[in-house]
């Protein structure tokens, strides 16, 4: 099964989405990512016992952030998948594309152009 998403998307992929530290997700916007998509296991079915449920706070904590500092804290999502929800995965890679193309560029990446 091939799926289909928007190719501009970066996977990076790590053991457990508990390893995914706020400064992480602050950095990805640093360096002049548009958006960020943090896909995880089911809630309360982590191999590593609360490693999404870690993951979930944080993306919260950037949310929060980003609101606060006037990047836009929708700009940072989390879903929870299972390993067999592939087709799950491509809707949501979509749909996050969808929300980022309607908030435009990153703000950072903008003010970063016109300083140089």
């Amino acid at each position: 099964m091939r799926l289909n998403y928007p190719t501009d998307i970066r996977i990076v992929r790590v053991p457990c989405t508990g390893k995914v530290d706020l400064l992480h997700l602050l950095r990805a916007f640093e360096k002049g990512a548009d958006g960020v998509c943090v896909v995880g296991c089911m809630e309360g079915d982590c191999h590593f016992n609360s490693g999404n449920l870690r993951a979930r706070k944080r993306v919260e904590q950037a949310q929060a952030i980003l609101d606060t500092i006037g990047i836009g804290g929708q700009r940072v999502q989390m879903y929870n998948l299972s390993s067999g929800e592939g087709t799950l995965f491509a809707q949501y890679a979509t749909e996050m594309h969808t929300r980022i193309i309607e908030l435009g560029p990153n703000p950072i990446r903008a003010g970063q152009r016109e300083a140089a």
